[in-house]
């Protein structure tokens, strides 16, 4: 993979995160089970988004996304 998907991944991080804790907080309002009891899915998660960060590679280098300036004066 490359680092389009390492920044796929870094980019829905927040949301699915987000998503996450939604749907236990709704799992315990609408059935039986409650949060106290659901929260190392949060966990899960985040555990699988680091994963899939580890298997896209590392993220592009700022560097390497630099052009450095030519004062060479010709072109």
């Amino acid at each position: 993979m490359n680092g389009n998907s390492y920044n796929l991944i870094c980019a829905i991080r927040g949301p699915i995160i987000l998503i996450t804790v939604g749907v236990l907080f709704a799992l315990d309002h609408m059935t039986e089970f409650s949060f106290t009891r659901t929260w190392p899915a949060i966990l899960i998660v985040v555990g699988l988004l680091k994963l899939g960060e580890h298997v896209a590679g590392p993220g592009p280098t700022p560097a390497s996304s630099r052009r450095e300036p030519d004062f060479r004066g010709d072109q």
